[in-house]
C-alpha cells in the first residue's frame, strides 16, 4: 500500500531527496472532478498532481488502489503512484502521479492499444493479489467511484447477479426521481430477467471500467497509458462498450483487440445493457440531458 504523506512537500522532499520544490505548476484541465497540475521540480522531473476536499480523499485511496491493480498484470502502461495524502495547510487531499507526456494517437498507437487491453483483459484476476477470496470471480477489494458517484463492488459468484446488484440497481435507486412509471417498469423487467441480457463470461477480466478516450494517453514510440480508472472484475465486454459510448474508437483498435481477445458476436446485441449502467450514472451525475439517452436505450433493451 502507497504511503499517505502529511503535505505535498513532504511527499516530494521524500520521493524526490531534500531540497526538492517546485519551480513551475500550471493547471491541467479535462476532468470535472478534481483540480489537476502539471508540476516541474527542481530536481528536474515533472510530476502530475491532483487535489480535491479533505473530505474526499476516499477518492484517491480509490484510484490509488485501481492504478496498482492494473499496474500488477504489466500488460499495459498506467502511471505510477508517487504519494496521497491530506496536505492540513493547504486544506487539500492530494495524489502525485507519474507525469505521462502525450503524443498525437496514430494508427500504430491504436494497434499497441488494441493488443495490450486485450492482453490486460485476459490477464488471470486471481493471480493479481488483489483479493484474498480466490474462489468469487466478480467485485474487487473495495467499493470505488464512477465519477463522483459511489461504485458498489461487493463479490458475487454469477456475472448477471454482479451486474444486477451492484450496477444497475444503485443507479436506477439514485435516479428514480428522473424515471416515469413506464420506464421503471421496463427496467424491473430488465433486472428481473438479467440472464437474458449479460453472459457468463468464460474468465473474468480486470477491468478500467471507466474507458471513454478522455482517459486514455498516447505516450512516446505510440505507447498506450490508461489512467482515472473504476476498477474491478467482470465481463470485458463492459469496457468495450464504454468505447463506444461517446464516440467509437477507430476499427484499427477493434481489430487489433480481437486478434489478442476474440469479441463474440454476441457482443453487439449485449452492448446496450452495459451502455445502460453509464448513462444512468450520467444522468446522476449531471442531470434530465441525459434522460432521452436513458429513455431510448431502455426501450431499445
Amino acid at each position: 500500500m502507497e504511503q499517505k504523506f502529511n503535505s505535498i512537500k513532504n511527499a516530494l522532499k521524500e520521493t524526490f531527496g531534500k531540497g526538492t520544490e517546485i519551480t513551475k505548476k500550471s493547471s491541467v484541465f479535462g476532468g470535472d472532478i478534481n483540480d489537476s497540475y502539471k508540476m516541474l521540480l527542481s530536481s528536474g522531473e515533472t510530476v502530475f498532481l491532483k487535489t480535491n476536499s479533505v473530505a474526499n480523499f476516499d477518492f484517491f485511496t480509490a484510484e490509488a488502489e485501481g492504478l496498482r491493480a492494473l499496474s500488477l498484470t504489466k500488460e499495459i502502461g498506467v502511471p505510477a503512484i508517487l504519494g496521497k495524502g491530506i496536505d492540513k495547510e493547504m486544506g487539500c487531499s492530494f495524489l502525485l502521479l507519474e507525469y505521462i507526456e502525450s503524443s498525437h494517437k496514430t494508427k500504430e498507437f491504436w494497434e499497441n492499444f488494441g493488443h495490450q487491453l486485450g492482453a490486460l483483459h485476459k490477464a488471470d484476476s486471481r493471480q493479481l493479489e488483489i483479493t484474498a477470496q480466490k474462489d468469487i470471480h466478480f467485485g474487487f477489494v473495495k467499493d470505488n467511484y464512477i465519477g463522483r458517484n459511489k461504485q458498489k463492488n461487493d463479490f458475487r459468484m454469477k456475472w448477471s447477479d454482479f451486474y444486477r446488484d451492484c450496477r444497475l440497481l444503485p443507479q436506477i435507486r439514485m435516479a428514480k426521481h428522473y424515471l416515469d412509471s413506464k420506464t421503471l417498469n421496463k427496467l424491473n423487467y430488465i433486472l428481473e430477467r438479467m440472464e437474458e441480457y449479460v453472459r457468463e463470461p468464460e474468465f473474468p477480466s480486470l477491468l478500467h471500467g471507466d474507458l471513454w478516450s478522455g482517459n486514455v494517453l498516447c505516450g512516446k514510440e505510440n505507447a498506450a497509458w490508461i489512467f482515472d480508472p473504476a476498477v474491478y472484475i467482470g465481463d470485458f465486454e463492459t469496457d468495450l462498450a464504454m468505447t463506444e459510448l461517446f464516440g467509437r474508437f477507430p476499427d484499427t483498435f477493434y481489430r487489433a483487440y480481437h486478434e489478442v481477445n476474440p469479441i463474440e458476436s454476441g457482443y453487439r446485441e449485449r452492448k446496450n445493457i452495459y451502455h445502460l449502467y453509464h448513462l444512468l450514472n450520467h444522468l446522476n451525475l449531471f442531470g434530465s440531458a441525459y434522460l432521452a439517452s436513458v429513455a431510448e436505450t431502455v426501450a431499445a433493451l
